[in-house]
């Protein structure tokens, strides 16, 4: 039994509950003049930061949000979306972030799912809400923000301005910077619902808090972080980053549209020194017109598909210094680290490139990663055995919204099932190798899509890939490549393949490829497969793909 001083035990008085929003508070007694927020030419201090969050705060409860209230945010990254992220769960309520590119239909499941009383929404995404706004089922109010910065604004639904309802909250008290119970929910992130029904993954204070520690450790962030908002604050709550770079005392540069000339002028003229995103985002700002070789590092933590090892050497070489991470919207976005090690310093540069393209170990906050086969147990650390990766600890979801079947079959064996299949390395680290729907079964051999896209994408010509199983009379499936070349480049189908065959086995290389002027893809950049899958498997019966 654990002996604890008179006074101190694990339940006693001297015990606070952790919450993300003790760190603004923090923040704000400690820089409380240091810029905070950067949009265009609005600059924002800390101690400004905290006051602004308190009034919002105040206007949501005088809006009528109560404990445990749903409020929805639909905007780009702008500050009143950073702001939200404190002030929402500091009047008690729980913030359902929405993704901008959801159609209208979307949008009114998702706010009627999860119970959600008020919507803040950027004038510009407010239009195509004015057909389905009259069959919201508990949203009470709608409150519409007008960019100044926006290329337009649109005539959405009938209600108070932001401003008008900031205005409500003038005179309020301060409000204490805790909650009672850190395992309240703080946030539900909607999936993307591409094989069904979107779910409303739950966060918790605790998890929130301690996942934002992880970011700052791993992404290496300190007080002079000047970080870019190219990753969508909607998608897993910008990976806690609104929460991780407000502890730190960093400043936050504000971004309505991810556009390469948008971002590099942003990087000359802040200095910005961290920024995160999806493999595809990195080849945006990478192949943009007015990309430069830095002569400082920034630090770039790249998720949502395994970045190829060329993709890595690529920016290397522009200055740019890569913090691999790993995880789903289950587990507060990355849940693990490509933990580099001072040995690989050693290696050439594609043997070290290789290593970091794996996904590695988990975060300082989170369980160990496991690789398991269908009946829980570990697979061989051989780097070969394929299994399912599975998590669990703070840094996983308190469950799914409303779906208390849904939530027991994602953690059957008391673990979060991921759905993707991967592999153990000698050395603990973890590689993903597919989506478990992804995975190609030739002739009964199965074929990492990843692996293929790695390959194609190593080709110099080559600036995305995609690859699928499609129809084989003979194998049953084989695979295909959808390729995106780089502007100015040539090449061919034969000249691609000979390519492939080189840096992999033959079996594996695809039956054909398909040269596209882009890939189907979401709004946080993965490519949407399904969509190329449900082209090619059209009329076939033989084996469903998801």
């Amino acid at each position: 039994m654990t002996e604890h001083p008179p006074g101190r035990g694990a339940d006693s008085v001297f015990t606070t509950q952790l919450t993300p929003l003790s760190y603004l508070r923090r923040s704000a007694e400690v820089y409380p003049d240091k810029t905070a927020i950067v949009y265009g030419e609005r600059r924002v201090t800390y101690a400004e930061f905290a006051r602004q969050v308190t009034q919002v705060a105040n206007a949501l409860r005088a809006s009528g949000i109560g404990p445990g209230d749903r409020v929805a945010y639909l905007m780009p990254n702008l500050p009143a979306m950073l702001l939200a992220h404190f002030a929402v769960p500091l009047a008690g309520g729980v913030l359902v972030a929405l993704n901008t590119r959801l159609a209208a239909e979307e949008i009114r499941y998702i706010l009627d799912h999860s119970g959600s009383k008020l919507l803040v929404v950027d004038s510009v995404l407010a239009e195509p809400l004015a057909t389905v706004a009259a069959e919201f089922q508990t949203v009470a109010e709608i409150v519409t923000l007008t960019d100044a910065a926006a290329p337009g604004s649109g005539t959405g639904p009938a209600g108070p301005t932001y401003a008008e309802f900031v205005e409500r909250g003038a005179d309020g008290p301060d409000l204490p910077w805790e909650v009672e119970d850190e395992t309240a929910t703080i946030s539900i992130n909607y999936t993307s619902g591409t094989t069904g029904r979107p779910k409303g993954v739950m966060y918790t204070h605790r998890g929130a808090h301690l996942n934002s520690l992880s970011e700052i450790v791993h992404s290496a962030h300190s007080p002079d972080s000047v970080y870019l908002w190219t990753l969508p604050m909607f998608h897993c709550n910008g990976w806690c980053t609104p929460w991780a770079l407000t502890a730190i005392g960093g400043t936050h540069v504000c971004l309505r549209e991810v556009r390469g000339d948008a971002i590099w002028g942003l990087i000359s003229e802040h200095g910005v020194t961290h920024l995160n995103g999806a493999p595809t985002v990195v080849n945006t700002i990478m192949n943009a017109p007015e990309a430069v070789t830095l002569d400082y590092q920034l630090v770039i933590t790249t998720a949502g598909a395994p970045p190829s090892p060329t993709t890595i050497l690529q920016m290397e070489r522009m200055g740019f210094r890569i913090v691999h991470v790993y995880g789903l919207t289950e587990t507060y976005g990355p849940y693990s680290v490509n933990q580099f090690q001072r040995a690989w310093l050693e290696l050439d540069a594609e043997q070290r490139a290789a290593l970091q393209a794996r996904q590695g170990v988990g975060m300082v906050t989170a369980d160990r990663l496991r690789v398991v086969d269908d009946e829980m147990r570990d697979v061989p650390a051989d780097a070969t055995t394929m299994g399912e990766i599975v998590m669990r600890g703070n840094n996983v979801m308190a469950g799914y919204f409303a779906d208390p079947d849904g939530t027991e079959k994602a953690f059957a064996g008391g673990w979060f099932h991921s759905g993707d299949l991967g592999v153990m390395h000698p050395d603990g680290y973890v590689e993903l190798r597919d989506r478990a729907k992804d995975v190609v079964i030739s002739g009964g051999e199965n074929i990492s899509t990843v692996e293929v896209e790695q390959a194609v994408v190593s080709h110099p010509a080559v600036l995305e890939a995609a690859v699928i199983g499609v129809p084989d009379e003979r194998w049953g499936e084989r695979p295909k490549a959808f390729v995106v070349l780089r502007t100015g480049a040539s090449a061919t189908e034969d000249e691609v393949l000979e390519h492939v065959r080189s840096k992999i086995a033959r079996y594996k290389t695809p039956r054909a490829v398909e040269f596209v002027e882009e890939l189907p893809k979401t709004s946080t950049g993965k490519v949407q497969k399904f969509e190329l899958r449900e082209k090619e498997w059209a009329g076939e019966q033989t084996r469903i793909r998801g």
